[in-house]
């Protein structure tokens, strides 16, 4: 054999060896997608974006996460189904929205219990947090972290709301969740569940009379145009719980699993920080967009609170009474 044979022998070889070592490694990239409800400008948004900057960085680009805010991949609901179906890997979502397959996160939805945040985030980060975590595994989702969506408020087109009476009658959408209706109900209201996709065009053409939501959705969602009055009612907290597909979730190597968590940690850490700040900004710009605020003294609120505790009643008797208990104990410690 001729050295020229050799050298072009070597070559190949090492050119073989290349291609088979370089093959596995373009094979064990993977993009992860996120499909999402909130706008892309809203703070949770933000902070999957970056969820997604962490993970790149954090696994070298073995993993990266494609994202579709704004309903890109069709409304919360669907993109719950698409989570289950193993569709997409993950959601960032409302947490009511998945209060239909799990019907133990209706705890989180009593009315008027909680008196800020803090007691809402040591609630979730603690021991009914990993109750919680435990039921959605059950059901086919591994929860990586908790962002906050907010206390609620209720914005109408036909009246200030300053007593319960002002109430009555009122057509108002809410999430799918059993709890958040059953309130609105004993309050006097028309409670209307509706996914948030429909609602600026319900709002506009005078089906709803109103909607309840967080500031930041309220304006980033530009429910201003279409609403006149704005209240504090604070009637419940919301979380925003970001799901993947259990068994995507498994599938991947241990470290990758950390990789994907230690990434969310980061981003969760920061949307809240951050949601803290926009909520009285968000307020005070619906306000001066032109909403009349209206806040909700303490008499009106207290007669809120006692006309829907017999929704938590209700809500022992379908979800257990264990844990809607152990929700309100660990709020009253």
């Amino acid at each position: 054999m001729t050295t020229t044979t050799t050298r072009f022998t070597r070559y190949c070889s090492a050119l073989l060896m290349a291609m088979g070592l370089s093959t596995p490694l373009l094979a064990s990239a993977e993009t992860l997608r996120f499909g999402g409800n909130f706008t892309g400008d809203h703070s949770s948004s933000r902070a999957m974006e970056i969820f997604q900057e962490q993970l790149a960085e954090r696994t070298d680009g073995e993993l990266t996460a494609q994202l579709f805010p704004n309903m890109q991949l069709g409304g919360a609901s669907e993109n719950v189904d698409q989570v289950s179906s193993g569709a997409i890997m993950g959601t960032w979502i409302g947490v009511s929205y998945l209060s239909r397959i799990v019907p133990e996160l209706e705890a989180l939805s009593l009315p008027f219990v909680f008196d800020n945040r803090e007691e809402a985030f040591a609630l979730i980060d603690g021991e009914i947090g990993d109750l919680l975590d435990e039921k959605l595994a059950a059901a086919g989702f591994t929860a990586l972290g908790y962002m906050e969506l907010g206390f609620r408020n209720v914005t109408n087109d036909v009246r200030p709301l300053e007593t319960i009476e002002d109430f009555q009658n009122l057509k108002i959408r809410l999430q799918p969740n059993q709890t958040h209706i059953d309130t609105f109900r004993a309050l006097g209201a028309n409670p209307v569940s509706m996914d948030i996709k429909e609602v600026y065009g319900a709002l506009q053409q005078g089906v709803l009379d109103g909607q309840e939501n967080p500031y930041s959705i309220i304006s980033t969602k530009r429910f201003d145009e279409v609403q006149q009055y704005l209240s504090d009612t604070r009637h419940f907290y919301d979380y925003i719980v970001v799901v993947a597909n259990r068994d995507k979730f498994e599938a991947l190597s241990e470290s990758q699993q950390q990789a994907v968590q230690a990434a969310m940690d980061e981003a969760v850490a920061w949307q809240r920080q951050t949601a803290a700040e926009e909520d009285a900004a968000a307020r005070e710009t619906l306000i001066e967009r032109g909403m009349q605020f209206t806040p909700i003294n303490d008499e009106t609120r207290s007669a809120l609170r006692e006309a829907s505790q017999g929704v938590v009643d209700d809500l022992r008797d379908k979800i257990g009474a264990d844990i809607v208990d152990r929700v309100l104990e660990e709020l009253a410690s």
